[in-house]
C-alpha cells in the first residue's frame, strides 16, 4: 500500500478538514459532495480496481481528491472531470506530487463524456455523485468502449437495482440496459460514518467488468423501455401501450417462446435480446407512453447479494 500504509492521506477526518478549512470550504449538498474520509473504503476500492501502470482512469467527481490521489502513483494518468470550481486550486495543492498524472477537466461530466476527454480511459473509478450515478455509468458503459471495467461509489438502493436479479422487485429496465454490456462482479457496503458529512443514506461500491451480450439489435434498449414502461401489466400489454402492434408482438413473443402474459421483470437480458432480434423493424406506433422514472428517484429495496447471481 503507498504513502506509508495509507492508501491516501486525505482519507480521514481531520486531513479532509484542513484542506477545505484552508480554501474557505464546505461541501455543496446539491452537488452530491459528501467527502470520503475512510481509508479503509480506499483501499477496498484500489482492490477492486485491479489498477496497473498503463492504465488510463476515468474519474468523476474527485472533490478534493481524496481517491485522485490514492490512484496517481499506481497509473499511467486520471482524467478527473468536476463539476465545482471551487475545487481547482484544491485539486492543484492535492495532486502536486503527481501532477504530471493529473488530466483535469472543469464541467457537467454528462456532458464531458465522452468527446471531451483528453485520453481514452480503460477503467472507471469514482465515488460518483449521487444524483447522477446510475445515468452516468450507463453513459460510460455505452459512450465509452475503451473502457473495460467501472468500480464506483454509488447509493445503496442504486447499487440494489444494478446488482438485480430477475424476478426481484429492483429488476428493472434500467438493470436489464445495464446488462446488455456489462456484468457486475463485485460489491461491499460503506455506511454513512465513512464520509463528511455523512450523507442521509447508506453507499454501495460496486465493480462491472465489460461483457457484452452477443448480436445486440440497435432497438433492444427501446424495447426493454417498452417491456417496463408499465411493469405492472403483462409484457403484451406494456408494449403495446408503448406502441407495438399487438399482432407483430404475438408473433414475436411466439419465435422467442416467450409467454405473453409474463411481467417484462420475470425476462433475462438475453430474452429482451432474442426479443428485439425477432420483432425486427416493427417499430412502435405513435403513442403516450408513461415516462420511467429516474434511477436515482426511485425508491428500491432488495437483496444486496443479487449480482451474485450469473446469466443464465
Amino acid at each position: 500500500m503507498p504513502r506509508g500504509g495509507c492508501a491516501s492521506p486525505l482519507a480521514n477526518p481531520r486531513a479532509t478538514a484542513d484542506v477545505l478549512a484552508r480554501h474557505g470550504l464546505a461541501a455543496k449538498h446539491r452537488l452530491g459532495q459528501n467527502f470520503l474520509v475512510d481509508d479503509s473504503v480506499i483501499a477496498r476500492i484500489l482492490g477492486l480496481a485491479e489498477l496497473d501502470p498503463a492504465d488510463v482512469v476515468l474519474e468523476v467527481g474527485p472533490g478534493i481528491g481524496t481517491l485522485t490521489v490514492a490512484m496517481l502513483p499506481l497509473v499511467r494518468a486520471v482524467c478527473a472531470v468536476e463539476a465545482d470550481r471551487r475545487l481547482e486550486p484544491v485539486l492543484a495543492e492535492t495532486c502536486a506530487r503527481d501532477s504530471e498524472r493529473l488530466r483535469l477537466v472543469m464541467g457537467d461530466a454528462l456532458r464531458v463524456v465522452p468527446g471531451g476527454l483528453p485520453l481514452a480511459p480503460g477503467k472507471f473509478v469514482s465515488n460518483l455523485p449521487y444524483q447522477v450515478a446510475a445515468t452516468l455509468i450507463l453513459k460510460v458503459l455505452s459512450e465509452l468502449p475503451s473502457v473495460r471495467r467501472a468500480v464506483v461509489m454509488v447509493q445503496a438502493e442504486v447499487a440494489d437495482r444494478i446488482c438485480a436479479a430477475p424476478g426481484s422487485k429492483t429488476y428493472g429496465a434500467y438493470t436489464a440496459k445495464l446488462a446488455l454490456l456489462g456484468l457486475v462482479t463485485g460489491r461491499f457496503e460503506v455506511g454513512p460514518g465513512s464520509f463528511s458529512p455523512p450523507p442521509h443514506v447508506s453507499s454501495a461500491v460496486v465493480r462491472i467488468d465489460r461483457a457484452p451480450l452477443a448480436d445486440v439489435p440497435a432497438a433492444t434498449p427501446a424495447v426493454i423501455d417498452a417491456a417496463f414502461a408499465q411493469r405492472r401489466k403483462t409484457i403484451r400489454n406494456s408494449m403495446a401501450s408503448s406502441g407495438y402492434e399487438r399482432e407483430k408482438l404475438d408473433t414475436a413473443f411466439a419465435a422467442c417462446g416467450i409467454a405473453p402474459g409474463v411481467r417484462a421483470e420475470a425476462l433475462w437480458p438475453e430474452d429482451f435480446v432474442r426479443l428485439a432480434a425477432a420483432l425486427g423493424d416493427a417499430a412502435p406506433e405513435a403513442a403516450a407512453a408513461p415516462k420511467a422514472a429516474a434511477p436515482e428517484a426511485t425508491a428500491l429495496g432488495g437483496d444486496s447479494d443479487a449480482w451474485r447471481a450469473s446469466r443464465p
